[in-house]
């Protein structure tokens, strides 16, 4: 069943390949250009070279020695990442709120500059332009605001529904 997924190669039958596996040996299909399965091939696998367990330090120092990366990262580097660039920014710009907050409240020592610099006015007369709003209305409390908002309601569509209910029930018999 393996087989049949394969690419078939006509060198050899590899249903029979499969079958005739030893160790260290495996049948092995690549990806050519776009993707395309390559044909499927025997090939030998080459055991690890590697030594198992530790090494000594002179050992570990002279296979350092011998790498062609040797002196490239021998120096270790401890760059500032970005936790610590932006925790460095926030500081900064908490120290400089507080400094101004300090410098605000040195300036707002006087209540009468307070107030100015809160834009309230502390003196004088009212502002009489044309743009300024008119006087209140005697409707202006909170009764007449509330009477103004039913009457509103009423004239729309909520009071014509209400009529059409009323009227409907009382002419509804005749």
């Amino acid at each position: 069943m393996a087989a049949q997924t394969y690419r078939e190669n006509p060198r050899f039958d590899t249903e029979e390949a499969i079958r005739e596996v030893g160790v260290g040996e495996a049948v092995t299909s690549m990806l050519q250009k776009k993707g395309v399965p390559g044909v499927v091939e025997r090939t030998l696998i080459r055991p690890p070279s590697s030594q198992m367990g530790p090494i000594d330090p002179a050992m570990r120092a002279a296979l350092m020695a011998q790498s062609p990366m040797s002196g490239k990262y021998d120096t270790r580097l401890d760059r500032e990442s970005a936790f610590e660039i932006l925790a460095k920014r926030a500081d900064d710009a908490a120290k400089a709120a507080a400094k101004a907050e300090q410098e605000v409240e040195a300036e707002d020592a006087t209540p009468a500059l307070r107030e100015f610099n809160a834009a309230r006015r502390y003196a004088g007369k009212g502002v009489t332009r044309s743009t300024s709003k008119p006087a209140a209305k005697s409707g202006d409390s909170f009764g007449g605001a509330l009477a103004n908002v039913v009457i509103k309601e009423l004239k729309g569509t909520t009071g014509r529904r209400i009529v059409r209910g009323i009227l409907g029930g009382l002419f509804k018999g005749r």
